[in-house]
């Protein structure tokens, strides 16, 4: 008998307890009270329950009530939410969508995007990897991930697609070198210690970008890079965004370096997904709003 009775009856059922009528619950239902009455006596049958104590003018919800409301507006709640995903994927939209996200991405751009992600497509859930290097378009490349937002990997395989969002500046905090007046050259950066993001993949195996030292100690965590910088440990490359307190406080300064005049410090952030599959309407949607949002504040 449990297994028969319906989500109808759960919904009658806690449009009486919202409504403190039957009739009420008979008015917001556009049923008659004498429905709304029948199939909550039907209810009460069918789970060996009494819901409402009606012995007074209006029915009250009886202590059995009370605990079970809680579990009916779960299981209304949660059907609600699965025909609104029947319906994104009727629509073509995208059931979830993952995204790998590089470490250096300004998180605050990301916030603001998910945000307006949110409201556009409100029954589409986000799942989010943060990672470097090789190891952000590798569940790409898996198919655990559908888009990856990378940067700290310059060299892509031919399988991807890219298309470029923005340049995230980087500046070289560190205390070691602190006090060298003017462009450091490669010969005294050879001579201290360079704390390096190492690749948890395998894709950038056997290659180094952007090391100039031959002391290189190598950590696989932006945030142990950011506290061995911060311990005056070495020197290395940070998002400026990460660091701008701490510049402007003092704790970390920015060095110059000798470098190629083509060269800059700058690091171009770049949505890539496979070729073969194409993020849907969604992933599209905040691919647009990412781009869009890097040429207004460009001017462009």
């Amino acid at each position: 008998m449990l297994d028969a009775f319906t989500l109808d009856q759960l919904r009658t059922f806690i449009a009486a307890a919202e409504q403190g009528s039957f009739s009420a619950a008979g008015r917001k239902l556009r049923r008659a009270q004498s429905v709304v009455s029948q199939t909550l006596a039907n209810l009460e049958g069918q789970l060996g329950v009494t819901l409402f104590d009606r012995s007074a003018r209006y029915p009250t919800l009886t202590e059995d009530g009370r605990a079970l409301l809680q579990n009916a507006r779960a299981v209304a709640d949660q059907m609600d939410g699965f025909k609104a995903r029947a319906k994104t994927l009727r629509e073509g939209l995208e059931p979830e969508l993952s995204l790998s996200i590089d470490v250096m991405y300004p998180m605050s751009e990301l916030i603001e995007a998910v945000a307006k992600f949110r409201d556009q497509f409100p029954h589409t859930p986000l799942r989010l990897f943060v990672e470097v290097l090789g190891a952000v378009i590798e569940p790409v490349l898996q198919g655990t991930c559908q888009i990856g937002i990378v940067g700290s990997l310059p060299v892509l395989p031919e399988t991807m697609h890219s298309e470029r969002l923005l340049d995230v500046p980087l500046v070289a905090p560190t205390h070691p070198l602190a006090s060298y007046k003017g462009v450091i050259p490669q010969s005294e950066l050879q001579r201290h210690v360079q704390l390096v993001l190492t690749d948890r993949s395998t894709l950038s195996e056997g290659q180094s970008y952007g090391v100039y030292s031959q002391n290189v100690w190598r950590l696989a965590d932006m945030g142990a890079r950011h506290a061995f910088l911060r311990a005056g440990f070495g020197f290395g490359n940070m998002p400026r965004f990460m660091v701008e307190d701490e510049i402007a406080s003092g704790k970390l300064r920015v060095i110059r370096i000798e470098m190629p005049s083509y060269l800059k410090l700058l690091m171009p952030m770049r949505a890539v997904y496979r070729n073969d599959a194409p993020p849907g309407p969604a992933g599209r949607w905040l691919i647009e709003h990412l781009k869009k949002k890097y040429a207004a504040r460009k001017g462009t």
